[in-house]
């Protein structure tokens, strides 16, 4: 374990030259009168450190002579563990996740100073934990103050977020192999929840169904809130209630991911709750794989990452114009975002660690290139709401429209000569939706 986190820790020891690198763990887990909730470590610490517990800091200083690497832990107490679990305490840091020194959290800010003295500038991610942010602020100040006397010491405090962003957006092989496990996992349990789904079941049922396969599976559980969404709870992007009964006639959306070793999935599909679409189903759900497989075709090194964007969006408003939803010349419509009322949202996402994973889209206006092992989500979809309205210039909505929501999502892989769909082992086909 050790080695991957030391190679990692490498590379962005590199990049951080002359200066140091401050990384904070995640807030402890919230408590509510006594009941402890699982904890999730911060992705950047994690990445770095393999560590996995609270209250810790790690530093990381390419100039000390002896101590480039250093942790800042709980020290071990019987007590506490015997509540909360064990610790690492000071000689697992070193130990274990090879710390070239470690001291206890509490002596942090007498510590820490001598590390940050000599180094410019000072690499931090401002994040929620305030108090830990004003910490930061007010040792770069201290150190400022004495910049005269010293000439050395930082004088810009710097995004460590901006340094590790472009390694973390690259994926190793372990962590391609995570990740695919993390797919994997979800993909069994997409597949039994297509299935398994009858008319007059739950949402929820089929959310627990799936999160029991995320666990029993090997995962630590779902990536993000499962999204269950039958008829037109499906045009609500980010709906959570999942407490409907689902109906013949609608369609069900399950946007479901796995997490396992903090590596996500992140999956959709869309199919008829009865087992066929209605025709006005069925051509929506056309039109929105279409958009998907071109939107994936666009997914090869040296595209631009918003390619795939660009051309879901092309596909959408063209089979909008046909089917009469939209009115107007394709490449004004396409312009001026009238297609915005149907498809509101971007076809892609970086991810690994975080679901949205870190990574750049573009400097200024430039979109950035893709490059291999990135892994992105393909996801384009169309929604009408219920009470959706036309614009001024546009035609009227018929009802046999509205109330339909649907939404296709894949994991994919850059590859040196194209791309990889991680998630191919969940069919997306009309045929395959239909039973």
């Amino acid at each position: 374990m050790t080695n991957i986190y030391a190679q990692r820790r490498q590379r962005l020891i590199e990049k951080i030259g002359e200066g140091v690198a401050i990384f904070r763990s995640a807030p402890p887990a919230v408590n509510h009168y006594d009941v402890e909730y699982n904890y999730r470590q911060d992705s950047d610490f994690y990445y770095l450190t393999g560590l996995a517990e609270p209250d810790a800091v790690a530093v990381l200083c390419p100039n000390h002579d002896e101590h480039r690497f250093i942790l800042f832990v709980r020290p071990r107490d019987p007590l506490a563990e015997t509540w909360s679990g064990l610790r690492t305490g000071i000689e697992g840091a070193k130990e274990i996740y090879g710390a070239d020194e470690a001291y206890p959290i509490a002596e942090l800010e007498a510590e820490v100073l001598p590390y940050l003295v000599k180094s410019n500038p000072l690499y931090y991610s401002f994040g929620r934990d305030r108090e830990f942010n004003d910490l930061v602020i007010g040792w770069w100040q201290k150190l400022l103050d004495r910049y005269a006397k010293r000439g050395t010491g930082p004088t810009a405090i710097a995004d460590a977020r901006l340094l590790l962003a472009p390694i973390r957006n690259r994926k190793s092989t372990d962590e391609l192999t995570k990740i695919r496990q993390a797919v994997a996992i979800a993909a069994d349990a997409h597949n039994q929840a297509r299935q398994s789904t009858q008319p007059g079941m739950y949402e929820y049922a089929i959310q627990a169904q799936m999160e029991l396969q995320f666990r029993v599976s090997g995962g630590m559980g779902p990536a993000y809130p499962s999204i269950v969404a039958g008829g037109e709870n499906a045009c609500i992007l980010h709906y959570v209630e999942n407490k409907a009964q689902l109906k013949a006639g609608d369609l069900l959306l399950i946007d479901a991911g796995c997490c396992y070793d903090y590596y996500n999935s992140d999956i959709t599909r869309t199919f008829p709750i009865d087992g066929k679409f209605s025709p006005e189903q069925k051509l929506l759900y056309e039109l929105v794989l279409k958009a998907q497989l071109a939107a994936i075709d666009a997914v090869k090194p040296g595209n631009s990452c918003q390619a795939p964007h660009e051309a879901a969006v092309r596909v959408i408003t063209e089979g909008l114009l046909e089917l009469g939803l939209l009115r107007g010349e394709l490449d004004q419509l396409i312009e001026e975002g009238k297609y915005k009322a149907f498809f509101m949202h971007g076809t892609s996402h970086w991810l690994g660690m975080d679901v949205h994973d870190t990574g750049l889209y573009r400097v200024g206006e430039t979109w950035q290139n893709l490059v291999p092992n990135q892994v992105l989500t393909i996801e384009p979809g169309i929604y009408i709401a219920p009470n959706a309205e036309a614009a001024e210039d546009q035609p009227a909505i018929a009802d046999r429209w509205k109330g339909i929501g649907i939404r296709i999502e894949d994991d994919v892989l850059v590859t040196d000569s194209g791309h990889e769909v991680l998630t191919a082992a969940v069919p997306k086909s009309v045929e395959a939706m239909e039973r």
